[in-house]
């Protein structure tokens, strides 16, 4: 069976970009459920389609139910919904693919792997989009719905998954944490953030072209000891940064010691 509509269990980031994509690849959203009436009125003005804030008014009739929901949330949302006859699959990157089994015959894991964010649109055609089913005709159908809205389509199992998420944990969230702290830095000495996006920008652009251990570049890297030790005095009167500046750099310098 192909799926043509879609019932959407969440009005967050992750579902307000998903359910855009895939609206505009054709498919019918049929309901946009939140438990905020707010945030499910809006993500349905946006689809132009119905909306609840009622978990016994989901309507369980669609093609598909995508649970897009916080990873705490998706037990408690099934719990409360007669879910046997219905196709259904969640997108957290975390939660196992069985969560789902004692609510359906039929499930799987339809898991966007990118940063998103409710005002900023993604090209979703870019978007590794990462699934797992309980039969063979059941990945054939979120296969089929995933290469609607994207060109990256991959078979990964719960426990790759997890990794998979772990590592963009890493990459991503550490990341522009990373970026917050050099923006406080800048901003207790009166400089631009704006003066970091270059070198942001080339970071990030190396890493597409080399591995991440080719691209890295620095202090710790090369153990310049006088460099690191005049950065630490910098931050002489916050030690919680200090701390985080003197574990990192020792993390790279083990990477790079013997290279």
């Amino acid at each position: 069976m192909m799926i043509r509509t879609i019932t959407l269990i969440g009005a967050g980031n992750l579902a307000t970009q998903t359910g855009k994509a895939l609206k505009k690849a054709g498919l019918e959203i049929r309901q946009v459920y939140s438990r905020t009436e707010q945030s499910a009125r809006e993500l349905a003005d946006l689809l132009t389609t119905t909306f609840t804030h009622k978990t016994e008014e989901i309507d369980l009739s669609a093609d598909l139910v995508l649970v897009a929901v916080k990873d705490d949330a998706i037990e408690e949302v099934l719990a409360c919904l007669d879910c046997r006859q219905t196709l259904l699959a969640h997108t957290a990157g975390s939660v196992p693919m069985q969560l789902l089994e004692k609510h359906t015959n039929r499930f799987g894991v339809f898991y966007p792997l990118q940063t998103f964010s409710k005002k900023r649109d993604v090209d979703f055609s870019e978007i590794p989009i990462c699934l797992e089913a309980n039969s063979a005709e059941t990945l054939n159908e979120l296969k089929e719905l995933a290469f609607r809205i994207s060109g990256h389509v991959q078979e990964i199992d719960s426990a790759k998954r997890k990794i998979l998420h772990l590592a963009a944990v890493f990459s991503c969230n550490f990341v522009n944490h990373f970026y917050y702290l050099g923006d406080q830095l800048l901003e207790q000495h009166q400089l631009n953030f704006d003066l970091l996006k270059p070198l942001i920008r080339e970071t990030a652009g190396k890493v597409m072209e080399l591995r991440p251990f080719d691209a890295q570049t620095g202090p710790a890297k090369r153990f310049d000891e006088t460099i690191i030790n005049n950065h630490l005095s910098l931050l002489g009167n916050q030690p919680e940064l200090a701390e985080i500046y003197n574990f990192v750099s020792g993390s790279i310098f083990q990477a790079h010691k013997n290279s």
